[in-house]
């Protein structure tokens, strides 16, 4: 399926400049690997960047640098030329692409699940630093989430299923950005479960009481 909701220009050139925190470059680079337009957009920013940095004064540079790159170069291991062909070929049967599932330590079928709601359930994903978070979401099919507003940006990408939020739906390499000016509902689409990768630099603002005094448990 074609991908529709792609990321912001901001948010390409950040992780094009090394800028991006981690959580964010992640969710990034795992769009970029099922989005091929947004990697011709990503290509197009380092081609950028390239240029930039071609304009910049020469720096001085020892006269053993360029020993020492082909020296280091060569020692480093040929991991493309060690994997099978069928490694470096598409699978798709393999729900969670890289980086994520590097991160995650298993695909789909391995990932262990913490109930939030008897129809939500997440995995927290290690990011060193107190920076934004990330974390796994799955909403069984039909699910409303919560009405809330945001403190900061959320990001999230569909991998699996569908997610309608307004009038917007949102299928697997999907992404959506929202930010303080947002409150919204989405749902799970009806045709099974829906999995995300959601990352967020401040807590939610939830509309419901009982869900703000639970907010504290579930680090949402």
């Amino acid at each position: 399926m074609t991908v529709r909701h792609h990321i912001s220009d901001d948010l390409l050139l950040s992780y094009a400049a090394g800028t991006l925190d981690e959580a964010s470059s992640l969710l990034v680079a795992t769009h970029l690997a099922l989005c091929p337009h947004c990697r011709i957009r990503a290509a197009a920013a380092d081609a950028l960047g390239g240029q930039m940095l071609d304009a910049l004064p020469a720096a001085e540079v020892t006269p053993d640098l360029w020993r020492n790159v082909v020296a280091r170069t060569q020692t480093e291991p040929e991991l493309a030329s060690a994997m099978p062909a069928s490694a470096l070929r598409p699978r798709s049967d393999i729900v969670i692409p890289e980086p994520l599932r590097s991160y995650l330590g298993t695909d789909l079928a391995g990932l262990r699940w913490t109930r939030l709601a008897p129809w939500v359930q997440q995995i927290s994903i290690d990011i060193p630093g107190c920076g934004p978070r990330a974390r796994m979401l799955r909403f069984e099919a039909g699910t409303r989430v919560l009405e809330h507003g945001h403190s900061g940006r959320e990001l999230t990408l569909v991998l699996h299923g569908t997610l309608c939020d307004g009038t917007a739906v949102m299928h697997r390499g999907d992404v959506a950005e929202t930010d303080e000016r947002t409150e919204h509902q989405p749902q799970a689409g009806p045709d099974g479960d829906c999995i995300c990768l959601a990352v967020t630099d401040a807590p939610l603002r939830f509309k419901s009481r009982l869900a703000r005094l639970l907010q504290p448990w579930f680090g949402i």
